[in-house]
């Protein structure tokens, strides 16, 4: 009986296997071997739809598309027995366009063609709409060549704004490792807009499920995606103030920018000198690269977020906001003789003679070093560069531009991390200053001044997908009037550093500012006048402002690379801004 019932259960168990394996083959395996089956028999085309446009706050196109053709090749005409097709294809092509070489033509379709290619072989890229259209006929009529309809990217306005701009240009692996669809579209945005916003200018593949047969043509469309998104962007840049900014800075290198201080809008922003950023559609010439990489201006730096400077006296509102509350009364005053001595080094003031009795307000309308020297022993550099970091000294300003830097705001654990050394009281008496170890890119100081002018700090942006409401910072009333009463008596003070240089209709606030590029030596008695130095050993120019002075609008920061004074270097270039901001109506408030 056991025995029985053991081959019982052993005829039972070979019958589950032998139906359980019958299963599968007949029902299971049928689903995946259909599935493969589809992959062969259905072909799935992929549309890339054109690239958004970018827009100005009044709707004139920054960057847009171009209407052409490409030229596709039908494949698997290497063989001996079809060589000849190819041979005349690319004679034709050569023909109708001869700066297409054909030794290009044939390496192309080399290296695109392949025994397992069924699709046509794009051979040439663009050629633009009214080049090829009187030729579209006979290109169209040959089964061996494929016409299809193909944009290229064109940026109208040339030079100006490129950097904000950016540009787009052909996908690398990496790209396409990090972004499929640059796959199929075959470029992707490499800097500036374009890179920030390139997943929403890019839009969304669509595509069809086509039926082909064992030869690939093409028997019934079975389905087809057209997914509806605006990829467009309005930024608000005016691109009429930013062609007459490029004018009246024609000539000199640094950065521009024209924000409004309440929100952060920018109206303008130029980093100069600039490039004409169509040459990167199709590749820039090794020629072309090295000329731009040679420059000693750095026209391929974007200055506005890239470019680190010394922020000289600009920042000596921030310094003395930092006096102020940190125990340093409203009162306090010095006396400038020209220069202290620590150890054996002697702080200079840049007025020689010294600016003899000096208060707050005294201090920022002339600049005095010696007041800042003074003070900052007072307080410390640990306080001052906290104080700092509240105005957005030494941290990204967030803009919608890539690899923003964020510039150095000093103080003795930063010097240790750095340099494992420790800080030394001379370093915070040049602090102070806005030199030493302390760099600021352009928009952090264009966004410290918004908070001058407004006491909320905004987020510098073009486009309103990356508007944020303005930082609240805590700070006492009085103490910021004693700022912008001083940034008013600079440029209009008899004794402003600015008020010979600034000619506006508009009334602003100002503050000058020298950063140094070169050491001055302590053996020397006088200093140099800049028009003495070498070009590339002369100071930066900053002036930094914001207007109309009771009802602060806008903030027009600039720095002029080896321009000298800040006042004399850019105060023309600043007030013709602000008159062009009155003429095209941002401005109503007048002198």
């Amino acid at each position: 009986m056991k025995r029985l019932n053991f081959i019982l259960i052993f005829i039972f168990i070979i019958l589950l296997t032998l139906l359980s394996r019958v299963y599968f083959l007949s029902i299971k395996s049928n689903t995946y071997y259909e599935e493969l089956s589809k992959r062969n028999y259905i072909k799935r085309v992929y549309k890339v739809p054109n690239r958004g446009i970018i827009k100005d706050r009044h709707g004139q196109a920054l960057a847009m598309n171009k209407l052409g053709f490409s030229i596709n090749i039908k494949p698997h005409l290497r063989s001996y027995k079809n060589k000849h097709i190819l041979d005349e294809l690319v004679v034709l092509i050569n023909e109708h366009f001869p700066h297409i070489k054909k030794e290009d033509l044939y390496k192309r379709y080399k290296k695109l063609d392949s025994s397992y290619k069924h699709d046509f072989v794009k051979i040439v890229d663009y050629i633009p709409y009214d080049d090829f259209f009187d030729k579209y006929t006979l290109f169209n009529s040959l089964d061996t060549i494929k016409i299809e309809s193909e944009v290229k990217r064109v940026y109208p306005h040339g030079k100006n704004a490129s950097h904000i701009i950016g540009y787009v240009g052909k996908s690398s692996k990496i790209d396409i490792e990090n972004n499929d669809f640059s796959k199929y579209s075959g470029i992707i945005g490499k800097n500036g807009l374009e890179k920030f916003y390139n997943n929403k200018l890019q839009g969304e593949l669509s595509y069809k499920d086509i039926k082909v047969n064992a030869l690939n043509k093409e028997i019934e469309l079975l389905k087809e995606h057209e997914p509806k998104v605006d990829n467009n962007i309005n930024i608000s840049l005016d691109i009429k103030l930013q062609k007459y900014i490029q004018e009246i800075f024609k000539g000199k290198s640094g950065a521009v920018i024209v924000m409004d201080a309440k929100n952060g809008e920018l109206l303008a922003a130029g980093s100069y000198p600039e490039f004409d950023n169509n040459i990167f559609v199709d590749g820039i010439s090794v020629k072309d690269w090295n000329v731009m990489k040679n420059d000693f201006n750095h026209p391929f730096t974007n200055k506005l977020v890239n470019g680190l400077y010394p922020p000289g006296s600009v920042i000596k509102m921030g310094i003395a906001l930092s006096f102020l509350e940190n125990d340093v009364k409203p009162n306090f005053k010095v006396y400038d003789s020209g220069s202290i001595k620590l150890g054996k080094r002697k702080f200079r003031c840049w007025k020689h003679s010294g600016h003899g009795e000096v208060g707050f307000r005294k201090a920022i309308r002339e600049s005095c070093d010696d007041f800042f020297y003074k003070g900052s022993l007072k307080v410390g550099i640990n306080k001052i560069s906290k104080t700092l970091a509240k105005y957005g000294i030494g941290a990204k300003t967030g803009i919608d531009q890539t690899n923003e830097y964020f510039g150095t705001n000093p103080n003795k654990a930063w010097k240790q991390k750095k340099y494992k050394q420790p800080w030394y009281i001379g370093e915070t008496v040049i602090t102070s200053i806005g030199q030493g170890q302390m760099l600021v890119t352009p928009m952090q100081i264009a966004r410290y001044t918004a908070f001058l002018a407004t006491g909320k700090l905004p987020k510098p942006h073009f486009a309103k997908e990356n508007y944020e409401e303005p930082l609240e910072i805590e700070y006492n009333k009085k103490h910021m009037n004693i700022m912008r009463q001083g940034m008013y008596d600079v440029a209009h003070h008899k004794k402003g550093t600015a008020t010979k240089y600034i000619n506006s209709k508009v009334s602003i606030a100002a503050k000058t500012g020298t950063a140094q590029v070169v050491t001055i030596p302590q053996s020397e008695k006088v200093r140099m006048k800049e028009s003495e130095l070498e070009y590339y050993h002369r100071s930066h120019a900053w002036l930094t402002t914001y207007g109309p002075y009771k009802k602060p609008k806008y903030v027009v920061t600039v720095i002029q690379e080896h321009g000298g004074h800040g006042g004399h270097a850019v105060g023309e270039v600043v007030s013709k801004i602000y008159d062009k901001l009155e003429e095209l109506g941002y401005i109503k408030n007048k002198k």
